[in-house]
């Protein structure tokens, strides 16, 4: 019997750092500012990094860190980087027996281009993973597991969240869901049938407005939809201004522990699955925020997702969670 199984996307990540990457503003970009680099040249790079990444292996490894007997299920290519995470998963004794290989396409790749001193801009390639589909799903052995963590799915492996739901509900499997764009935007029926039957939502500040249609700043009008949407536990990260959660009654609010943060790829990752971790270990959700809390901000200490990862018998601060009885007409009494 496994802890938890975690679905997602399994990426090689790539880091290139350059003093030569050259800042450009413009109203053409979505920041209002770019990577510039000269057409037709080489540019020296100082360094390069390389990791394994996404939502899938990311989570994972926080729940072995935890202690959890965990097992991952998801597709890579039938390559080299595919086979360095198969090998990656198993030097961590995660169960890497449900990765399934394809040929159609290469393994999820990943390169940033880091200028020190500035954000960096990743360059994504949505390979194998998202060729995931029902046929590659092993059903008879995931059924022997107490939860299911499912990361953002894209392309097809979207459409692959329902059935997996409604699997878990009918062989009392616990479910987290972090969706990613592509479900937060399936047909609304569909989405409501999902909502209504997981156990944990995890969502960040935009997702939460899209899903909502509420602006992320109204946070009692999003919190009071999403209870409508969901019975379960429903959480929003703010990225360095912390996260709020709501189980329906109360909601609890906490800052972010103040860390040197190096790299930011995986905090959401390390959240959700450390808000999991605690929900499994002691069913209390003040302490599930704080370690959730530490475990993000221990991530971005460190390059690559995983590297800063909190572990089982390590000691992290305890951030402080205000607690509040909502009753979503105006009126919060903080405990």
């Amino acid at each position: 019997m496994y802890d938890i199984i975690t679905f997602g996307s399994a990426i090689r990540d790539i880091y290139l750092k350059s003093k030569k990457f050259l800042s450009l503003p413009g109203e053409k970009f979505v920041t209002g500012e770019g990577i510039c680099l000269a057409l037709g040249s080489k540019t020296e790079v100082e360094d390069i990094l390389f990791f394994s990444g996404g939502g899938g292996t990311n989570t994972a490894v926080t729940f072995k860190n935890q202690g959890f007997k965990v097992a991952y299920c998801g597709m890579v290519g039938n390559d080299f980087f595919g086979n360095l995470i198969i090998e990656e998963l198993k030097k961590l004794k995660i169960e890497a027996g449900f990765v399934r290989k394809t040929k159609i396409k290469p393994t999820n790749l990943s390169v940033f281009l880091v200028y020190p001193g500035k954000d960096r801009t990743i360059l994504v390639y949505r390979g194998a993973s998202d060729l995931l589909s029902k046929k590659d799903i092993p059903w008879a052995e995931i059924k022997k597991s107490r939860w299911f963590y499912l990361a953002p799915f894209s392309g097809k492996l979207a459409l692959l969240t329902q059935e997996l739901v409604d699997f878990a509900k009918k062989n009392k499997i616990k479910v987290a869901f972090n969706p990613g764009y592509n479900q937060l935007t399936l047909p609304q029926k569909i989405l409501e049938r999902i909502l209504n039957k997981i156990d944990i939502l995890i969502l960040n500040r935009e997702e939460a407005s899209l899903l909502t249609k509420i602006p992320y700043r109204k946070e009692k009008e999003v919190f009071k939809k999403i209870d409508e949407m969901t019975k379960g536990i429903a959480i929003m990260t703010k990225g360095g201004e912390g996260a709020v959660v709501s189980d329906g009654e109360y909601l609890y609010r906490a800052a972010s522990l103040k860390s040197k943060g190096v790299d930011g790829t995986g905090a959401g990752d390390a959240f959700g699955s450390g808000f999991v971790s605690g929900m499994i270990k002691k069913n209390d959700i003040v302490y599930a925020i704080q370690l959730a809390m530490a475990n993000s901000s221990y991530a971005i200490t460190k390059w690559g997702a995983k590297e800063g990862l909190l572990t089982k018998n390590q000691k992290w601060p305890k951030v402080k969670v205000i607690k509040e009885k909502c009753s979503y007409k105006g009126l919060c009494l903080q405990k």
